[in-house]
């Protein structure tokens, strides 16, 4: 599922960002080197191609099959990890940064951001920008920063990173899942839905699955992470399953929307013997819950 980068954020983004200073670069040949300028990037993919920076070189290497992949800078380790790949190369605050991507790799589960440079008269340096335990956001660079503004997940709050050679990493801000003001039960549209996570963007939905759910409703949300598309019972009604990334089958949701009635049904099993589910399972209709009986006998 493509992660959801919701309204407000993406506001925000583009209120509080100046214009972006990295700028593409043609892919090398293989076995041959990256070039460029300060002001260009090599591509997403530079495979076991060494990567010239200020005066040295970027590698990734994986030493035994199947295991880990390192970054290095001659030779200096700097990061290791099973996903390892070079995004670009940029320009920030008049000094050259080479990002990398570096996690566990999995399904829903976006990588961290490693932020490469080299102060003047300095030695190599680098940090690793990670916002929770599935990685970090993707870096949006400025002339004079790099933001990271956080994927949030209904019922969630997170703070937006910026980063700059001179000042590190800091938080610019906080920001809040927020639904799209005044929508009502009417406008919900299923075939808009890459995720049934994206029923919470409407404001009667996220109301009502605010009065069910309280505290638990972010858990919820992350239990529908790893989804696809919605299916739909004979009355109108429309569901779908999903589970936490990295841990399909130890801890799968169940979500069902029926705008006619208005109403919303969830569930979620984890390592308990019965589901918890909002509301209770028995004042569920005959058709939700035979959805639900069937999605959880092939769960994830």
């Amino acid at each position: 599922m493509t992660r959801l980068l919701l309204a407000g954020a993406s506001a925000l983004v583009l209120m509080v960002l100046p214009a972006a200073s990295a700028f593409a670069q043609s892919a090398p040949a293989p076995n041959q080197p990256a070039t460029g300028t300060d002001n260009t990037a090599a591509p997403a993919d530079a495979g076991q191609s060494p990567i010239p920076f200020e005066g040295g070189q970027l590698t990734i290497t994986q030493p035994e099959q199947d295991g880990e992949k390192v970054l290095a800078f001659d030779g200096q380790t700097l990061a290791s990890n099973y996903d390892v790949s070079f995004d670009k190369i940029v320009v920030v605050s008049d000094v050259k940064v080479a990002l990398f991507d570096v996690g566990d790799g999995g399904n829903q589960c976006g990588p961290a951001t490693m932020i490469v440079w080299k102060p003047e008269g300095g030695k190599i340096q680098s940090t690793k920008v990670e916002q929770d335990e599935c990685g970090a956001p993707p870096a949006a660079i400025s002339d004079s920063a790099i933001y990271f503004v956080p994927y949030l997940l209904p019922g969630d709050s997170k703070p937006a990173l910026q980063w700059s050679p001179q000042s590190g990493l800091s938080t610019s801000g906080n920001l809040t899942y927020m639904p799209e003001p005044g929508t009502q039960w009417k406008d919900v549209d299923p075939s808009k839905y890459d995720n049934i996570i994206d029923a919470f963007r409407n404001e009667a939905v996220y109301k009502q699955a605010q009065t069910l759910l309280g505290k638990d409703m972010t858990d919820m949300a992350t239990s529908l992470l790893v989804g696809g598309g919605t299916e739909k019972t004979a009355s109108g009604a429309f569901y779908a399953t999903g589970c936490v990334p990295h841990d399909c089958g130890g801890n799968d949701g169940f979500m069902a929307v029926d705008p006619a009635s208005q109403k919303l049904y969830f569930a979620r099993r984890g390592d308990k013997p019965e589901p918890d589910a909002w509301p209770a399972l028995t004042t569920w209709p005959a058709d939700i819950k035979e959805a639900f009986d069937k999605a959880s006998g092939s769960a994830n």
